[in-house]
């Protein structure tokens, strides 16, 4: 696994402070396979308050068993899309270990665990859904986008956050690379669990994101983090 446990920022990760100069919330974005911390920096910083301060995080280049091997930016390996195919453990729980890393830069920073967002697209998504599960303290609220619950079978076992962790699921019904039915499982899963977990489906969308999507993820952020 390409990625250290703790942390180390990179020159492509892409950070944004609070627009009124007190953060008292953040969100932490983890972008998809292949793609680096600007593919959704613009956006994030666009939805988000005033007061939330961002950081959409770069992962490490490394080869991807899925694409043949190639290099590319990925949090762990991807050895299948099949909801039961065999996974990277290993390299999900070290993904994990860096994102509760930065989750803990944050709270350092002065920022609660409770106004942290955690969210991210494809993979990022399925690492930020993990993460947040796995992380002590409840965090604000938590976004996967076109993407799933990795290392399913492990849980409610592997679970340590609250019960009361709110979860936003957003997915396409036409998404070939990442099928709804990951969205609609992982949902289903997430439910015996967890109190707060919605699933939003987007008809014809395809492995991409859309405005009605985007503010629906806004909605959420504001309804999770309000104005102190």
């Amino acid at each position: 696994m390409a990625l250290a446990a703790n942390y180390i920022r990179k020159s492509a990760d892409v950070v944004g402070v609070a627009r009124n100069g007190r953060a008292t919330a953040s969100i932490i974005f983890l972008h998809g396979l292949g793609d680096t911390g600007n593919g959704w920096s613009s956006l994030i910083d666009e939805i988000r308050p005033p007061f939330m301060q961002f950081n959409c995080p770069t992962a490490n280049t490394m080869p991807v068993t899925l694409n043949l091997g190639f290099q590319m930016p990925s949090w762990f390996d991807i050895r299948s899309l099949e909801f039961g195919g065999t996974e990277d453990e290993a390299g999900i729980k070290s993904a994990a270990s860096t994102v509760h890393g930065m989750i803990n830069n944050e709270i350092k920073s002065g920022i609660p665990a409770d106004r942290i967002i955690l969210g991210g697209f494809s993979q990022g998504g399925a690492l930020a859904i993990y993460s947040a599960l796995t992380y002590p303290e409840k965090l604000a609220g938590v976004i996967g986008l076109s993407s799933w619950l990795p290392l399913h079978s492990s849980f409610p076992g592997s679970k340590v956050c609250p019960d009361s962790l709110p979860v936003l699921l957003c997915h396409g019904d036409s998404d070939p690379i990442v099928n709804h039915k990951f969205g609609q499982l992982s949902h289903s899963i997430l439910k015996t669990f967890l109190k707060s977990t919605q699933l939003k489906t987007y008809r014809g969308l395809a492995h991409q994101s859309t405005p009605q999507e985007i503010s629906d993820v806004k909605d959420f952020i504001d309804q999770c983090v309000p104005h102190p």
